[in-house]
Formats: structure tokens, C-alpha cells, sequence
């Protein structure tokens, strides 16, 4: 009986398997690097939005607190968008006349809404709450890059799952003081500029993070606070290095206040960890944290 295959028949089966092969795990890094890609996450793209809105220049130039815009970002979930009215808080008295600010103009004449376009627009499926992060510690520029510097607002970060989760597991690394949350500028403590922090008991009804009190200048010179004094010297003294006032009564002795010194980004991370009462990764166990 002929045969009825040639004998390259094994080499070339063997190739169309290796083929397949490597075209499946070429189509799989593909996938992968796409739904990484700014084509996906939107990162470091600029919307078209209604106004042109600079935060450089109301940030950094005018000198703007994210809070005067951003009311709710420390009460709720989310940071909210100011109404129109913020706007003309000071447009009713400066650019009246600018063309770019039509639209504000005219949502201030008729009450419409501006419809602005969603820069960091997480999925339907994930819930997360501004407040919580803001209180324990983390910054507005960790998760939204220097908003002081962008002329036009982008996302800094891809927002995926994998970068929350980042984070997450060693929250060490982005913790800072809560006097610092909304300090772009924030530079993590090393040895030419070092941070000290003090914490108190934490009372009952406020913020675990009220009870840490942080310094960049050195305490030591600041009047002496370390060292037992009359209420009156250690009331003056507390204020300006950022410590809470002792309710001693005048005439006695209060405690000295205790600074510790910290150069380097993980112990100052470890210390405010505690004192903030942050869960760990581990305690983190409910899906409902994050996904609603």
C-alpha cells in the first residue's frame, strides 16, 4: 500500500503546533499590554471639556486650596464638582468679558448645569470613598499626580485594580501627615529634611488621625517644647510646632511634649499606620470595601 503521507509531514505537524503555540502567547501579551495602555485606561489623555479650566493656574498661580472647589472631598465619598456659583465668586468680578467663560456665564444666567467631562471615571462596579483615604493619611498628588502643574487635567494613573492593590498592600509608602494632604509639593522625609511627629490618645468621636501631630521644623528649636514648662510657654510653644495644647490649668506644670524624628519614608509610614488605625491588606477580607 503507498503511503499517503511524505515523510516531512512530522516536521511541518510539529511546526503548525509550535506556530500555534507561540501565536497564542503572542495574541495573550497583546491583550494583556492593551488593556494596559492608555488606549484603555485613558491615561495621560486631555478631555475636551466645556471650559478650558487651569488648574496650574488657579493651583499654583492664584494659590487655590483644593477644598475651596472640592467641598465634600473630606465628608464624602466623592470630591465633588464645584456649582457654578464658586465660579463667579469671582468671574462676576474679573474675565466678565472672556469668551472662554461664555458657558459659565451662561449657566450662571439660565441655572443649567456645565456639563463636565470625567477625567478619573471608575467603573460603575467599584466604590471608592475620598473620605476615607483623605483622613488616613494619603494625599491628593499620590493618586492624581501634581494637579498644581497641569494646565489641563489629565490621569496621572491608570486606576486599575492591580494599582489600588499596589497600594493596598503596603500603604506604608504613600502615608503622610494629615497637615499635608493637600501640599503637592510634599517631599517624603530623608536625612536633609527629616519630619517629626507626636500622637495623643485618640478621643472619642474624631478622626484616629487628629491624634498625630507632624513637623518639619525641629521642635528642639522651637522654644524648647520637649521640656516641662508653665501652660502658658507650652500653649505658645505647641502652636507653633503643630502640637496639641495641654489643658493644665495655669500655674502647674504640664508634661513636656515628645517628638519623634523620622528620615526615611517607611518608619514616618509605620508610625502613622498605627496611630491612623489603618486595616491591614489581611483585615481587608470583604469584597464590599471596594465593590458595591
Amino acid at each position: 500500500m503507498a503511503q499517503i503521507f511524505d515523510r516531512s509531514s512530522n516536521a511541518l505537524a510539529r511546526m503548525s503546533l509550535v506556530l500555534s503555540g507561540l501565536i497564542i502567547i503572542a495574541l495573550g501579551v497583546t491583550l494583556n499590554e492593551l488593556q494596559r495602555s492608555p488606549w484603555v485606561t485613558r491615561q495621560g489623555q486631555r478631555a475636551d471639556q466645556p471650559v478650558p479650566f487651569s488648574h496650574k493656574h488657579h493651583v499654583e498661580g492664584l494659590g487655590l486650596q483644593c477644598q475651596y472647589c472640592h467641598v465634600s472631598v473630606e465628608k464624602s465619598s466623592y470630591a465633588g464638582i464645584p456649582p457654578t456659583r464658586t465660579c463667579m465668586n469671582c468671574h462676576s468680578q474679573i474675565w466678565t468679558n472672556a469668551a472662554l467663560l461664555e458657558p459659565v456665564r451662561h449657566s450662571w444666567a439660565t441655572g443649567e448645569s456645565i456639563v463636565w467631562t470625567k477625567v478619573h471615571d471608575l467603573p460603575d462596579f467599584v466604590y471608592f470613598n475620598h473620605e476615607i483615604h483623605v483622613n488616613k493619611g494619603i494625599g491628593c498628588e499620590t493618586c492624581h499626580g501634581r494637579v498644581d502643574e497641569m494646565p489641563i487635567m489629565y490621569e496621572q494613573n491608570t486606576l486599575q485594580m492591580e494599582w489600588c492593590l499596589d497600594c493596598h498592600r503596603n500603604p506604608i509608602k504613600n502615608l503622610r501627615p494629615t497637615a499635608e494632604i493637600y501640599n503637592m509639593d510634599w517631599k517624603k522625609p530623608s536625612d536633609l529634611n527629616p519630619v517629626w511627629c507626636t500622637a495623643t490618645n485618640v478621643k472619642t468621636g474624631t478622626p484616629t488621625s487628629e491624634s498625630v501631630n507632624c513637623t518639619t521644623v525641629d521642635p528642639a528649636t522651637a522654644s524648647g517644647t520637649q521640656l516641662a514648662s508653665l501652660h502658658l510657654v507650652e500653649t505658645v510653644d505647641a502652636q507653633i510646632a503643630g502640637a496639641p495644647v495641654s489643658d493644665t490649668p495655669a500655674g502647674m506644670l504640664a508634661p513636656s511634649v515628645n517628638y519623634i524624628k523620622f528620615t526615611n519614608q517607611d518608619a514616618l509610614g509605620g508610625f502613622l499606620f498605627k496611630h491612623y488605625h489603618i486595616r491591614s491588606a489581611r483585615e481587608l477580607s470583604s469584597c464590599e470595601v471596594c465593590h458595591r
